[in-house]
């Protein structure tokens, strides 16, 4: 995000009015891909990692969570901010399903194994911008943690939009 920020400053880029589209899933999407990318590598695991939980949380299938990757993994190289996306979730998504995206948000990070310093401050800043709590960013830290330590799937969200 900084190098297009920077491409942006120096010229290098260009500036789009261009917002995401009223669409939850793909901020949501979005903001998970970022962060697997926060440690210059998006690996095997957390892109498994991501569609698993995108799945689940949308109800989507396979062929329809490939593209809402690619598309979440086009709009983030396009942008050069978080507030689009992180807006999109505050409009879109109840207080409880915001803590919900922040527990994927901890799950990708430590689907590799281990938390980098930058993911780690990319879910705070994220969990800042969609109004979720300290106490629920830990608690969600936690939960995510549990989940990954006894190798319990993710279970399907309550909130999962029919198809």
């Amino acid at each position: 995000m900084f190098d297009r920020l920077l491409d942006l400053l120096a010229g290098r880029g260009e500036w789009t009015s261009e917002k995401p589209a009223d669409d939850l899933p793909l901020a949501v999407a979005a903001l998970l891909i970022e962060l697997a990318r926060m440690d210059d590598k998006v690996n095997a695991v957390e892109r498994r990692t991501i569609e698993q939980l995108l799945v689940r949380m949308f109800s989507l299938d396979a062929k329809s969570v490939q593209s809402l990757v690619e598309q979440a993994d086009q709009a983030m190289q396009r942008s050069t901010q978080y507030f689009p996306f992180t807006q999109q979730i505050c409009r879109h998504a109840s207080a409880d399903m915001r803590v919900q995206i922040i527990e994927m948000l901890w799950t990708v990070a430590y689907a590799d194994g281990a938390l980098d310093p930058d993911e780690d401050a990319l879910i705070r800043q994220v969990a800042g911008l969609i109004q979720v709590s300290d106490w629920e960013r830990g608690a969600a830290r936690k939960r995510a943690l549990e989940r990954l330590a006894s190798s319990e799937p993710v279970r399907r969200s309550p909130w999962a939009v029919a198809d």
